[in-house]
């Protein structure tokens, strides 16, 4: 499984804004990184300056949101979504976007659904767990429909 490092996962967003913007052809995972460069403009000024934002530090006790973790989750379930992996992940997002009317919507309920899986992982120093993702894309679904 391929693990980029923090710094080689915002290079990958500051090279693709740079090329984006010059013309160049992209590379598949650039193109889905594009994807979710271009749904966040409050976020170009940050890909226009890699030297002042490759090693900022987002510490969330500050307020900050870290805006390559968010592009990195944007990313991610992206690519769950192309292999519904896991299982059952495409049918949920599914619901998710015709319940709430739009995609990214429904991308930003699935990744604090991400969001948790990875935090109770980390806990819990235990692999990904794909029961807790779909227990609360579940209840987000629940909340929703009532």
């Amino acid at each position: 499984m391929f693990k980029p490092s923090r710094e080689q996962a915002r290079q990958l967003f500051f090279d693709t804004w740079r090329r984006y913007r010059q013309g160049e052809i992209l590379s598949g995972i650039e193109t889905i990184a594009l994807e979710a460069i271009l749904l966040h403009p409050e976020y170009h000024h940050i890909l226009d300056d890699a030297e002042r934002y490759l090693d900022k530090d987002y510490l969330p006790e500050m307020g900050d949101t870290n805006p390559f973790l968010h592009m990195s989750m944007h990313v991610a379930i992206k690519e769950q979504l192309s292999i519904n992996q896991p299982v059952g992940i495409c049918e949920r997002f599914a619901r998710l976007q015709i319940n709430v009317g739009d995609e990214h919507a429904a991308a930003h309920l699935m990744m604090e659904c991400l969001a948790e899986m990875i935090w109770q992982a980390q806990r819990m120093q235990s692999a990904p767990d794909a029961t807790i993702y779909f227990e609360c894309l579940d209840r987000q679904l629940n909340s929703i429909d009532q």
